[in-house]
């Protein structure tokens, strides 16, 4: 009889034993809504704050979502991994210090509509540390378009993924690290997928994306990083000879590829540049329908000057670049009174050079001679003048 007990009592533990198995394996298998997930137990946290690792004991699970009014679901994973990797806990920033309403479990009501609201509702967290950076955005363009009522305009966690960012600024020399140079196209690429398309067949974007060369600028090297102007503006078109100098006047990086250091100083001896550095000196809101470097060079499309098809090396092509402003030039020769943005010298350019020289060489001398005749001449007169001669001259 005791026999026949202790086998039922076995059994009976048998398939409790598989039935909490088998509803365990149902339950991790299938998407977990939060909503429901999270009403059933309320945990009390014993401690000052929750740690992330208590935080990371549900946001851990990759079924972990919520569904929102809008019908989207809003994933509410953590990747550890990632975020351990991450600035933020390598830094020891706990996720309250973030989210500081959150202290117990359930959570707080969040009251938001769209997963757009849910980003546009937390930003704002990232000015309790970040007080500099979030103070640059505010004359942003981004800032400006989403005050502008735009609400898909970028703000700090579309381009920064607070659970998951890495080091941004190297320690030892205080500048963006050569890794996260590379990462700064496909960044913006997330809103202006079209534009990086084009600049990653330009040749400062197929040196960078396709052969990590770090000399090339990125788009924080042109439109600023939290502080990004209208690119449209007057202001913005006016600087761009300036813009462009920042890494052309370098010598560091231009003697590695051969290319004149002597672009800005070319560009603003000329016409076309003295009238766009006084407007941009002067009256820098003020339009000018004179060229600047992107006007022939290109914008985010800027290719190789010796391309065979858009350089403008090639007389046929930067022909083709003047005609835009001067419509009625049909002649080749048009474009001959242009030297590349080089300094005439015995190799480039010689007749220019030797005519330069020989100016150079002539009228100091003619003035200096006239100079040399006048004050001798003042002198013979005083001379004279002392002896009481009279100068017939």
């Amino acid at each position: 009889m005791i026999k026949w007990f202790a086998n039922r009592i076995r059994l009976v533990l048998v398939l409790a034993g598989v039935g909490l198995i088998l509803i365990t394996a149902t339950f991790l298998a299938s998407p977990v809504d939060a909503a429901k997930f999270l009403q059933p137990v309320t945990r009390v946290v014993t401690q000052d704050k929750p740690s992330n690792d208590y935080c990371l004991s549900c946001h851990g699970l990759s079924s972990l979502r919520k569904t929102l009014p809008s019908g989207e679901t809003l994933s509410l994973f953590i990747d550890s991994s990632l975020f351990n990797h991450g600035i933020h806990n390598q830094q020891n920033i706990a996720c309250v210090d973030c989210h500081k309403n959150i202290s117990t479990f359930p959570h707080p009501d969040f009251n938001a509509n769209t997963i757009r609201d849910v980003t546009l509702q937390l930003y704002v967290v990232c000015q309790n540390c970040h007080t500099d950076q979030s103070n640059q955005t505010l004359n942003s363009v981004h800032q400006k378009a989403l005050a502008g009522g735009n609400l898909n305009a970028a703000v700090c966690t579309d381009c920064h993924n607070p659970h998951q960012q890495t080091r941004l600024i190297d320690p030892q020399t205080g500048k963006l690290s050569e890794d996260a140079r590379l990462k700064v196209p496909q960044t913006c690429a997330r809103c202006h997928s079209a534009i990086y398309d084009t600049y990653k067949s330009s040749v400062h974007g197929a040196a960078l994306t396709q052969f990590g060369n770090r000399d090339v600028p990125t788009c924080i090297d042109c439109h600023g990083v939290h502080d990004i102007k209208d690119p449209t503006s007057a202001q913005f078109r006016n600087n761009t000879p300036l813009l462009c100098a920042k890494c052309h006047t370098d010598p560091q990086i231009m003697d590695k590829y051969g290319i004149s250091t002597q672009v800005l100083n070319t560009y603003v001896s000329d016409f076309h540049g003295t009238t766009v550095t006084l407007f941009e000196q002067v009256s820098p809101d003020t339009p000018t329908n004179k060229p600047v470097c992107t006007d022939c060079h290109g914008v985010h499309d800027i290719s190789k000057v010796d391309n065979p098809a858009t350089g403008i090396a090639i007389k046929a092509n930067l022909l083709t670049k003047c005609q835009r402003c001067h419509p009625n030039v049909t002649t080749a020769n048009f474009t001959d009174a242009w030297m590349s943005h080089y300094v005439a010298s015995p190799e480039k350019y010689p007749l220019v050079y030797y005519v330069n020289l020989f100016y150079k060489i002539m009228i100091p001398s003619v003035i200096g001679g006239m100079l040399i005749f006048v004050v001798t001449d003042f002198i013979r007169r005083r001379l004279e003048a002392r002896k009481g001669t009279r100068h017939n001259g």
